[in-house]
């Protein structure tokens, strides 16, 4: 694991339509991020907020069906600037969101340095649809297809026009809602997903063992990108898409450990930390100490 890590805050809530997400930020780094990660010994650099142009309007602009799709994709263009310079002073980047689709940008920023980027998405969504197929519009909803190069092409060619991540070098964790055009996409690409499910069946140790080996094999480097909803809203409240029925605490404890011990993950974010929905910054402290795990703390 690299020994410095720059903290990114993208403070974003126009892929989506609940506010208060854009100050996902701030709320983790009130949590404590900085001092939980210098406990570790890293040097970490806290890089502040990108900016985010406010579109000039009370009604969300629909473009080609998408939502804010101008500042979407103009924040994205430069967060992903950020997170390529980062990886070129060999930093490793650490993203807080905002909403998720600044995971466009995250992964186009890292994914110039890798022949074969890894990608795993824990998240209770797929995050897969194009204009075609989502129900509302909302980017934050396409940032994997998006980054599979699927989509509009003023978010696809961020950086480059060539696809940021191969399907087969994905896994998703902790899905549990689907749209159709999802559901199709993921069977028709194959992608490998471990759903809740699999989860309950096979047990989150299990699971991870299976990601770890099925990526450590194919890939060069590995994204991680960590949506707060993919844990059950009872212990992550503050989100703005809670879904019942996902994975606790502890077993999304236990899975950062795991990744910790693998030591593949190469670059991160966690995003959809919404305080205006939380319940005395629950869900960011859960953050922090999820982050904590993932970059090697121990209880001993």
């Amino acid at each position: 694991m690299k020994k410095d890590i720059s903290i990114i805050g993208v403070p974003m809530d126009l892929g989506q339509m609940r506010r208060g997400v854009d100050m996902g930020p701030s709320a983790i780094r009130y949590a404590g991020i900085v001092e939980r990660l210098e406990k570790l010994n890293y040097r970490v650099h806290d890089l502040g907020n990108i900016d985010i142009s406010r579109p000039d309007r009370n009604e969300p602009e629909r473009e080609d069906k998408l939502r804010n799709l101008s500042e979407v994709v103009e924040a994205n263009s430069k967060l992903a600037e950020v997170v390529d310079e980062q990886v070129k002073e060999d930093h490793f980047p650490l993203v807080l969101g905002g909403d998720h689709s600044i995971a466009v940008g995250s992964l186009a920023g890292v994914s110039r340095h890798y022949n074969n980027l890894g990608v795993i998405w824990y998240d209770a969504h797929g995050d897969l649809n194009t204009p075609e197929t989502s129900p509302s519009g909302n980017i934050h909803g396409m940032p994997l297809a998006v980054s599979l190069g699927l989509g509009h092409e003023k978010l696809t060619s961020i950086m480059d026009d060539e696809p940021k991540v191969k399907p087969e070098n994905i896994v998703m964790i902790g899905v549990r809602d689907l749209d159709e055009g999802e559901k199709e996409l993921i069977r028709r690409l194959k992608i490998k997903v471990y759903t809740m499910h699999e989860i309950d069946r096979l047990g989150m140790p299990q699971v991870m063992k299976e990601t770890i080996d099925y990526l450590k094999g194919r890939t060069d480097g590995v994204h991680l990108s960590f949506d707060l909803d993919g844990i059950n809203p009872s212990e992550a409240p503050g989100v703005g898409t809670p879904v019942i029925g996902g994975a606790t605490y502890r077993e999304s404890h236990l899975a950062m450990e795991m990744l910790a011990e693998a030591d593949i993950i190469t670059s991160a974010e966690f995003v959809e930390v919404n305080p205006m929905l939380d319940d005395k910054n629950k869900t960011a402290i859960l953050t922090v100490a999820l982050a904590g795990s993932l970059l090697g703390e121990k209880l001993i």
